[in-house]
């Protein structure tokens, strides 16, 4: 499973490291990693010497026009010197603003969704080249499940993310879990198009040299809205549109997340090989 990896969690940490299962690469929430020690950290360098590591941010906050938290990106510099990571992301989502007019700036628990908008474009894509500035090395950019759209919108999410690497030279994160997730909302607000046919339509709108890691998941179908909430195992859907971004984008590293409701280490293990399967299926080895 060289091109497939999993969020390597809590959990998981004792029995992943004493049996050092085949992975191509191990997934970590960089922000569980800033302090400059501890058991965490130990844990993570331990990791790293066995898999290539990728550190995959929830805190960037990269669409903010408040700007970065200078904290954040030095302590996530100091993480990738120390660690080496083999690729760096983060979400297209904005959490930080001004409170009031010249007040101070607060930052929201929540990736908050952007408007695809040129004044959004600009402001990520400035923040985005702060980012590779800092850490001297490009990023990928991770698209959102989102449950709410904007008036203002000017472009669609294809585009949008086809601008953003154009300008920055980042690369695109395609979780296709949030495609779905959002495909399916839209179909309840009464889209005409099937879901994965939406999906797949989305996918054959972006640059196919963008995308530098694909995200898998699972998502809560069982209220009025699907629920991005990493619990589950990955959907047939989901499956099917991933077999579609391989033919489109080839063996692109593969991630399987699952963050909620954490099952034992084999079952993750299990999703991850699937996820190789359909790479050697497809011929994306």
């Amino acid at each position: 499973m060289q091109n497939v990896g999993i969020g390597l969690r809590q959990p998981h940490y004792v029995q992943l490291l004493a049996e050092l299962p085949e992975l191509g690469f191990v997934e970590v929430h960089s922000e569980n990693f800033f302090a400059d020690g501890g058991a965490a950290l130990a844990v993570l360098r331990e990791a790293r010497s066995n898999y290539a590591v990728s550190l995959h941010g929830v805190g960037l906050a990269l669409g903010s026009a408040a700007g970065l938290d200078a904290w954040h990106l030095d302590r996530l510099a100091r993480l990738v010197e120390r660690i080496e990571p083999v690729r760096v992301s983060d979400h297209a989502c904005f959490a930080r603003a001004a409170r009031g007019t010249g007040g101070p700036v607060v930052h929201a628990n929540d990736l908050l969704p952007i408007a695809f908008t040129r004044a959004a474009l600009d402001v990520m894509a400035a923040n985005v080249m702060q980012v590779q500035e800092r850490l001297r090395t490009p990023m990928l950019v991770e698209n959102l499940s989102s449950y709410v759209s904007f008036d203002d919108d000017a472009m669609g999410e294809a585009e949008f993310f086809a601008q953003l690497t154009a300008r920055t030279g980042c690369g695109m994160l395609l979780d296709v879990n949030n495609l779905m997730v959002n495909a399916l909302n839209a179909r309840a607000d009464g889209a005409a198009a099937e879901p994965a046919a939406a999906c797949c339509a989305f996918i054959d709108a972006l640059p196919r040299s963008i995308v530098g890691e694909v995200h898998l998941a699972g998502h809560d179908a069982t209220g009025s809205i699907v629920i991005d909430d990493h619990g589950s195992r990955v959907s047939d859907g989901v499956w099917a549109v991933y077999a579609h971004a391989l033919q489109r984008f080839g063996g692109v590293p593969t991630l399987v997340e699952w963050d909620t409701a954490i099952p034992p280490l084999p079952v993750l293990i299990g999703e991850a090989a699937l996820a190789a399967a359909a790479m050697t299926r497809c011929g994306a080895v």
